[in-house]
């Protein structure tokens, strides 16, 4: 049976120049309604997290999160599942830096531009600020990669840098590193604690 892990493989395929019709056929399928356009999987993770502790089911509902790779892919993801394309409601996650690509694909495609949400470093950032530096120690020591922060933060590249900088950067020194801790610092969230940007983004859907 076909799922959503499926169009977002179709979609990804279309993306990079491939056939748009088994995109087509599964959004008509799987009743696709939406698509959350998410620069990375460390983003995925985090909205996936955020909504199973919300009792959600987003798959289900007839929502694809979709990481796009990087922002700059914005225009090309958001003509195809947009109204140009597949007719989806477009919603999305990027950093500040990257307001101006989602602003200007989403603009060229007719959604109203305040259906994304922007986080001011980015996701990551915004996750250690609600958290504050000491919970999110804890989890990294629960995590067993306590050693690997010590090792990383007696770097003289580190010296200096605010503690918030230092575990957004260590965050993203090893592969898969990012995408797990996504889940882990949103699963570590309390209710009425989620970071603006993502709370915004799940109640829009």
């Amino acid at each position: 049976m076909a799922d959503m892990g499926a169009f977002r493989e179709a979609v990804t395929a279309w993306a990079a120049g491939g056939p748009g019709e088994p995109a087509h056929e599964l959004a008509a399928r799987l009743s696709v309604r939406a698509a959350v356009l998410l620069e990375g999987p460390s983003d995925v993770a985090a909205v996936d997290a955020l909504a199973e502790s919300r009792g959600r089911d987003l798959a289900a509902e007839g929502i694809c999160v979709l990481p796009i790779g990087g922002a700059m892919s914005v225009g090309r993801y958001a003509r195809l599942l947009g109204s140009p394309g597949l007719g989806l409601r477009l919603t999305g996650l990027c950093d500040e830096r990257e307001r101006p690509y989602y602003a200007r694909a989403f603009e060229q495609v007719g959604a109203a531009q305040q259906s994304f949400f922007v986080c001011a470093a980015d996701l990551e950032d915004e996750l250690i600020r609600v958290l504050g530096v000491a919970r999110v120690q804890e989890l990294v020591r629960a995590e067993g990669d306590l050693r690997a922060l010590q090792t990383f933060l007696r770097q003289p590249a580190q010296q200096g840098r605010a503690p918030q900088q230092q575990f957004r950067r260590f965050l993203g020194t090893k592969k898969g590193r990012k995408i797990h801790y996504g889940r882990v610092l949103v699963e570590a969230l309390e209710p009425d604690r989620v970071p603006a940007p993502l709370e915004g983004l799940l109640s829009s859907l």
